[in-house]
């Protein structure tokens, strides 16, 4: 009887464990408005795991790659981050994030913008031609 509960148990245990991970959202956004938009509140609020579900990153350390970069901007005090997308804001290749750091000094920089599947992303990559 213990036994058939333990299997029954472990039966259920990896089923639910099943239907979490087939329910996970697929990383990136809808659009690439929601990009922009996401991607601007995750870098203001230096929130790692909301930009690490915008990354087009290779293998599995983008969660860790995500909380490193985010402990750079809190510890830079960067704050009002804006999204541009380009050079075709309906079918970007770049997103150019700039902001203002702790000290006041402006700073920009470019991402590439990559989509599969219908899921938008960025990426630390120079964009290919």
């Amino acid at each position: 009887m213990k036994v058939g509960l333990s299997i029954a148990a472990a039966l259920v245990w990896i089923g639910a464990v099943t239907l979490l991970i087939v329910h996970e959202p697929d990383p990136g956004a809808a659009s690439p408005a929601e990009l922009r938009d996401k991607l601007a509140v995750a870098l203001s609020g230096h929130d790692a795991d909301a930009f690490a579900d915008l990354l087009d990153y290779p293998g599995s350390g983008g969660g860790d790659f995500a909380k490193d970069y985010v402990s750079v901007l809190a510890g830079r005090g960067v704050h009002d981050v804006h999204v541009d997308l380009g050079p075709d804001a309906a079918a970007p290749t770049r997103a150019t994030v700039s902001g203002t750091l702790g000290d006041g000094q402006p700073f920009s920089y470019p991402l590439t913008v990559t989509s599969e599947d219908g899921r938008w992303t960025v990426a630390f990559t120079p964009p290919l031609p």
